[in-house]
This record gives C-alpha cells, sequence and structure tokens, in this order.
C-alpha cells in the first residue's frame, strides 16, 4: 500500500460518521428521560421539604395561639381603615410568617390595612418566599407581582353540600357575620384548636398544592388544553350547601368531569379570582386565591356551582400539580403525605374533614 492510500484513509467515511452520530442519539434518548425523572424526583423533594416547613410553622402557631390560624387575619375591623370585603384581607400565609423565620414580614405587615394597600402592598406584597414556590411550577412568574405567587393552598373543607368549612383553615364567627361569607352557609364558622380535629390530625389535610392560576380578567382556556387545571369552569350544577347531600355533591363532581374537551372559560368573570395570585392576602377572603376545597380529585379540574357568586366554599377548587400522578399535601400533625390523582372520591372527602367520624386506611391514598 502505498504512502497515498494510507493518507486518503485516514479519516471516518461519512457511513462511519453517520452511524456514530446514531449511536449517539440512542444514548442521549435513552439517558433523557432518566435526567429528567432525577431532577423531578428533586423537585418532588423540595416541594416535601417545603410542606414540611409550613406544617411546622403551622404547629409553632397553635402552640402559640392554641388554635389553627384562620382563612383571613383580619377580614373586618373596626374603624376608617377597614380591610373589608374588597381591599384584601392578609390570609393565613402571612399569619404563619412569625413562625417560618420570616419575622421581618411579619413585622412589616399591617393588619390596619388589606394587602392591596400601600401599607403592606409595597412591602410584604412584593416579597418572594421561596417556602411558597415549588420548583415543579412551570409558569415561572406570578399573574400579577412577578414575585408574590404561591403553589401552595388550605383546606377549607369537604363537599359543601354535606358540610361547609369542615376543614381545618376556616373564617372566624365575627368575619364570616360582618362580611356575609357565611351567610348562604353559616356553620363551622369559628377558630378551632386540636381539639376540634376529632377525625385526628394525621387523617385531615391541611395543606396541598395548586398550579398557578391564569389571569386576571377574561381568560380562554379550553377543558382540553394543558392549562386547565389553572381555571375554573361553569358553572355546571345547582347544589345545596349544608343540605347533608352525598348524593349531591357527587352528581357535581361527575358534572364537573363531563364537560366536553372544547368547553371554554371565554366571558366567564370567575377567573379573575387567581389561584396563588398572591400569598400573601387576597380578595373574596382568600379562597380562591390561597384555599381549596375537598370536592374534586387531585388533578381534575374546577368547577363553579350554579347559584352562588364565584370564589365561594361551595365550589369544587381542586388541587394540583406538576409532579407524575398526584400532588403532594400537609397533614395537620405536620406530616407530608402524597396523593395520587386516582384517590377514590370518598377517600378524598374524608381527609378534607376534621370532624366527619369517617375510617381512613392508611393504605387507601
Amino acid at each position: 500500500m502505498c504512502l497515498s492510500d494510507l493518507r486518503r484513509r485516514s479519516g471516518f467515511t461519512l457511513i462511519e460518521l453517520l452511524v456514530v452520530i446514531a449511536i449517539i442519539a440512542v444514548l442521549i434518548a435513552l439517558l433523557l428521560p432518566a435526567v429528567q425523572a432525577a431532577r423531578e424526583a428533586a423537585r418532588r423533594a423540595q416541594c416535601v421539604n417545603n410542606l414540611k416547613q409550613i406544617g411546622l410553622g403551622l404547629h409553632n402557631y397553635i402552640s402559640a395561639q392554641n388554635s389553627f390560624p384562620p382563612l383571613a387575619g383580619n377580614m373586618w375591623i373596626s374603624g376608617p381603615a377597614s380591610p373589608g370585603w374588597g381591599n384584601w384581607p392578609l390570609g393565613w400565609a402571612a399569619s404563619l410568617m412569625p413562625n417560618m423565620e420570616q419575622q421581618q414580614l411579619a413585622n412589616a405587615a399591617n393588619y390596619s390595612f388589606g394587602a392591596d394597600q400601600v401599607q403592606n402592598y409595597q412591602t410584604v406584597c412584593r416579597a418572594r418566599v421561596a417556602t411558597f414556590i415549588c420548583p415543579s411550577e412551570s409558569m415561572g412568574t406570578g399573574p400579577w407581582l412577578a414575585s408574590s405567587w404561591m403553589n401552595y393552598c388550605a383546606n377549607a373543607g369537604g363537599p359543601a353540600s354535606m358540610s361547609t368549612w369542615s376543614g381545618v383553615i376556616i373564617p372566624m364567627r365575627e368575619e364570616a357575620q360582618k362580611t356575609g361569607v357565611g351567610t348562604n352557609y353559616p356553620n363551622n364558622c369559628r377558630t378551632i384548636g386540636i381539639e376540634s380535629v376529632t377525625d385526628g390530625t394525621s387523617n385531615t389535610v391541611a395543606f396541598s398544592e395548586r398550579l398557578v392560576g391564569i389571569g386576571p380578567g377574561d381568560v380562554t382556556v379550553t377543558r382540553g388544553s394543558a392549562d386547565a387545571k389553572r381555571v375554573t369552569f361553569g358553572p355546571v350544577s345547582t347544589v345545596t350547601a349544608d343540605s347533608g347531600g352525598s348524593v349531591q355533591a357527587m352528581a357535581f363532581v361527575q358534572a364537573c368531569r363531563s364537560l366536553p374537551a372544547t368547553t371554554s372559560t371565554a366571558g366567564q368573570q370567575n377567573n379573575s379570582w387567581i389561584a396563588g395570585a398572591v400569598w400573601a392576602g387576597s380578595h373574596a377572603n382568600t379562597l380562591r386565591f390561597n384555599s381549596y376545597t375537598h370536592v374534586n380529585t387531585p388533578n381534575g379540574i374546577s368547577c363553579m356551582a350554579e347559584g352562588y357568586p364565584p370564589g365561594q366554599a361551595i365550589d369544587a377548587i381542586t388541587v394540583g400539580s406538576n409532579h407524575s400522578g398526584g400532588v403532594n399535601a400537609c397533614m395537620a400533625d405536620g406530616s407530608v403525605r402524597f396523593f395520587k390523582d386516582t384517590v377514590a372520591i370518598p377517600t378524598w372527602w374524608a381527609v378534607g374533614t376534621r370532624a366527619g367520624g369517617e375510617i381512613v386506611s392508611s393504605d387507601s391514598f
């Protein structure tokens, strides 16, 4: 073989190069899902830790106040500076600040004003709290303020047709009476302590996850889109509050789940109440923003009940996440569990009530 032949054969042929590229592509295709799964496992672990921190703050609060934090801390106060109904009362998250190593934010919160008034808006509401943000959230920013959003919400209770405000984070009776939030369903509105959770704190959810909402204003999202979990549809069904009706509750869930994929939110004002928009507090008693109801199961859609204003405890305000197959939840005892999307509806209802008397097996979710 001559020297010129050796020089001609010193490089790769086109076929050899294509084979190498194909092998690399196959390896990447095999490794990428594993890498993504590992990254999501890390995000889910961080989310669990966030909820544990919230649970720890909850029990520090209970130790100091002998009660669970109210849904809103200053829904109604006397005097001309009253936040009233429209000025965004400070919610449960603001109440936990002194117990979550956020003393500076706690000191900055002015309970004589609403969350949308300058005394709180420029300081507390604009602060980013990392513990309130799930790393699996894909939005990247808040719908109103770039830093104020959160992914964790408080359990207001199970289906309202069975019993309203049956969770552990609920309005105080005085607030319910003075604002009308308890007019349609007055049962259970009061400050509650550990002794009120007769179902057991390990069997009752305190907090879970919600994806950040889309808005404000007229939002157009279809039932079949990837963003369906971020909005509210309806109204879909008439439900009577505090009627003891589990049949009504099931019919409401089925009506919500049966909406066609083409169903749109166009023109529905109820999407002006945006999930997780402001962690410190919000309009409508923080219900549509920073709490949820145990009606539809995890990662199902949210639906408004016919005959009621939007943002009410009777609606199906549903938890959801970007974790595969379910959501994390902090129980009232501070432990964190993972609830699958396939959890049975009666089980999901049972863990949403503090005193329903249900028996829940530890392997049922």
